[in-house]
């Protein structure tokens, strides 16, 4: 039982080494949050001026296929 117990053990600590720590985690976590508040502004504010774009396109096709 006891070498049962070592084998998974050891065999886990090789996989410690693939989580980052709390610390850097976090401010990565941070980042990525900042990224998506900035990008949810700008795309709020360009959304409507898209579909103000896509309706003068479509309707101009529409009035050169008649």
């Amino acid at each position: 039982m006891l070498q049962l117990l070592f084998a998974v053990a050891f065999s886990a600590v090789p996989l410690t080494l693939y989580v980052p720590p709390i610390r850097s985690l976090s401010l990565f976590v941070e980042t990525i949050e900042d990224v998506v508040r900035q990008s949810l502004i700008y795309a709020l504010s360009a959304y409507p001026r898209i579909r103000f774009l896509c309706s003068r396109v479509f309707n101009s096709f529409l009035r050169f296929s008649r």
